[in-house]
This record gives structure tokens, sequence and C-alpha cells, in this order.
């Protein structure tokens, strides 16, 4: 079983695979932010939460620890984190398209030309554009009341106050920046060229095809 890639492009697919599998997986995961409310830890990601306040009886509050999704988009906490949820969900659902054809690339051939695998690093770029813009957006969200209550009430934009960055939010942004910088690099090198001889039966091809359809609408 031949592969359409090269040497370099083998380790393209590798690596594309790598940093697609780590920002999806860091998307979904709700350690981007850390911090405690009650004397819980609670962690966030962009729609996301691990534990939350709810009112029991007597209307105090106590403290649910499970992770779970909001209950609706509208439901995240800021339009920051709503239009970060989106712009890195599209960023991620690039990255694992192209890693995908990156693999089949390894296991068929003629799939992945040259021209091809530099059109993949350009989407690569663009999805790690994207997963880097949603980082770039996480904290314009630190301002809205749920986030102030887990960060001691003084947390604002660009300010964490008590909280801290988890380590998914730096593997988003490090896969982000390894698709953009390294995957799209070894893209340009990750196709074989098409084969002379594979070019010329090509063109015999067309060329006896156009020639039999002209022959027939000379004898009609």
């Amino acid at each position: 079983m031949r592969s359409s890639l090269t040497l370099v492009g083998t380790l393209w697919a590798f690596l594309s695979l790598v940093t697609a599998v780590a920002s999806s997986t860091s998307y979904f995961l709700p350690y981007w932010l850390f911090g405690s409310q009650l004397g819980k830890p609670v962690s966030f990601s962009t729609f996301r939460r691990c534990n939350y306040p709810v009112r029991g009886e007597g209307h105090s509050l106590i403290m649910v620890e499970e992770c779970g999704r909001y209950a609706s988009f509208n439901a995240i906490p800021s339009l920051a984190w709503q239009m970060c949820t989106v712009v890195t969900g599209a960023g991620c659902a690039l990255l694992l398209l192209v890693a995908l054809a990156a693999v089949l690339g390894c296991c068929m051939e003629e799939l992945i030309s040259r021209m091809m695998g530099r059109c993949m690093g350009a989407a690569q770029f663009v999805g790690g554009l994207l997963i880097s813009s949603g980082c770039a957006l996480y904290p314009l969200g630190w301002n809205s009341p749920e986030i102030m209550q887990t960060c001691g009430n003084v947390s604002n934009q660009f300010r964490l106050g008590t909280c801290r960055l988890g380590w998914a939010y730096y593997c988003a942004g490090g896969g982000a920046a390894a698709a953009m910088l390294i995957c799209t690099w070894l893209s340009c090198f990750a196709g074989r060229n098409p084969k002379p001889v594979m070019l010329a039966e090509s063109i015999m091809r067309n060329t006896n095809s156009y020639a039999m359809e002209l022959d027939h609408c000379l004898k009609s």
C-alpha cells in the first residue's frame, strides 16, 4: 500500500492529528479557568462548568459538585464566551477535518498532491487562527457576575482576581500555535508531485476522449 505523502508528509500527518486532538479535547473539557466558591473548587471552559451553587432549604446556597454544560447557548455567562465557543469550535472542526484527510493520505495513493497539501496547510492556519482568536476573546468574559463570584469579586477583563488559568486553556492555545506555525510549514512538503508517466497517461486519455467525440460529431 503506497502513501500519497512524503516522509515529511507522514510527520505532518502525525503532528496534524496530535494538534487537532489536543485542541479539540481541551475545547470540550471544563478546565480553562479555576477558582473557588463557598469553599468548593470551581472550574470553567467556554460552555461548561464544574460545581455550581443552587438554592437549598431556607434559601441558603449549597454547591452541587458535578460537571455539565450550560442549559442553553444564551445561558453562557457572557457574550465574549459565546463568541469564543463558536469561533473555537469552528477552528477545532477545521483542524480535525484536515487531520483526518492527512491520516487517510498515509494509506491512500494519489490522495494528496503537493498543491493539495499546501491548501490543507492553509486550512490549518485558518483553524489555528480561529482557536487563537477564541483564546484571545476568553479574558473579555471575566467581568461577568458569575465569574466574579468565583474569583473573589475582584476579577475584570484581563484580570483574574483570585482565579487562575487552567491547563486546558494553555493546551488549546498551544495546539493552535503548533498548527499555525509547524503544521502549516510542513504541509508545503507533504504531498508527492504527480509522476510524469501518470500525467502523460492522463493527457492521452483526455486526448483520445476528445478525438472520439469529435469523430462522432463529424460522422453524425
